[in-house]
């Protein structure tokens, strides 16, 4: 069931970030950052109500499991920023799969918590995780070689900003998902650690924008859609990945999850017409792999 939720959760992530491409050219990153949250907040109180979840929200729970949470929303808050950033202001085929590499300090943290797996099952997280580096990874065409050249002295500029922001990106990724893991998703379960995050992460970024210069006025017309489509899928992803952690290895879960870059990736090819390299098809064969040996017993 683990590895199930965690595949589950890769899908909407990557159908979320697929959509939320378009939201952000109309209005923005960090105003898709907001309403995502706000939105993906309406969606969980809604059904928690309906379920009769929200007044066992803080029953049985202890203040170091909520500590944690909030530890985790505001953490997801600045992972959100970094991550934006660094796309902004970086080269995508560069920041994009180093951002991805997060699960390789969750699965230390995992290791180091005590987590331990079999021989084959670590040969498939690896596997896994190189695959969605090279699938996230997106080359650039030889004719525009040329191109390359002559504006190499301010691409380098941009390169170095956009790695130092990745890297900061995957770091704060790979601790979030190390404290869902082994601590705020056991002593919270996975509706609360996700409400949480939810709450938190909307305070912060709410409360940010002012002295960030960050614009939160409401959008208008049909990008709404989008921002619900992304809102919901983007909740939905944390759901299942939270529920995922309970019932799975925190290494597994975390490297399956991290299969959105993935299939971003291969939207953009399905739907935009984007071509794969030789290197990307070679990146999805090793996640294929890497899939069936996690599920080797």
């Amino acid at each position: 069931m683990g590895i199930l939720l965690g595949l589950t959760a890769a899908v909407c992530w990557g159908v979320s970030d697929f959509v939320a491409r378009f939201a952000s050219r109309r209005v923005g990153s960090y105003r898709v950052s907001f309403f995502i949250q706000t939105i993906g907040f309406s969606v969980l109180m809604f059904f928690l109500w309906i379920t009769g979840n929200l007044g066992r929200l803080w029953s049985a729970h202890g203040w170091h499991g909520w500590a944690w949470a909030v530890a985790a929303g505001v953490l997801n808050a600045v992972c959100s920023v970094l991550f934006y950033h660094s796309l902004e202001i970086g080269t995508l085929a560069v920041v994009a799969p180093i951002s991805a590499s997060y699960p390789a300090l969750t699965v230390t943290l995992a290791l180091l918590s005590g987590e331990r797996f079999s021989v084959w099952r670590g040969v498939g997280i690896a596997s896994t995780f190189l695959g969605v580096v090279l699938t996230a990874t997106s080359p650039m065409p030889e004719n525009d070689a040329s191109g390359k050249e002559q504006a190499i002295g301010k691409k380098r500029h941009m390169l170095s900003q956009g790695v130092g922001w990745a890297i900061l990106a995957a770091l704060s990724f790979g601790v979030l998902f190390w404290i869902l893991g082994f601590r705020a998703v056991p002593a919270l379960g996975g509706l609360a650690s996700v409400w949480a995050i939810r709450t938190v992460t909307g305070l912060t970024l709410g409360m940010v924008a002012l002295p960030a210069h960050q614009s939160l006025k409401l959008p208008r017309g049909t990008v709404w859609w989008l921002l619900a489509t992304v809102g919901v899928l983007d909740t939905s992803a944390f759901l299942a990945n939270n529920f995922a952690l309970q019932w799975g290895s925190v290494s597994v879960v975390t490297v399956l999850a991290s299969l959105f870059s993935a299939i971003t990736v291969l939207l953009a090819c399905v739907f935009l017409g984007e071509r794969l390299a030789r290197l990307q098809w070679f990146g999805i064969v090793m996640i294929l792999a890497g899939v069936a040996l996690v599920n080797w017993r």
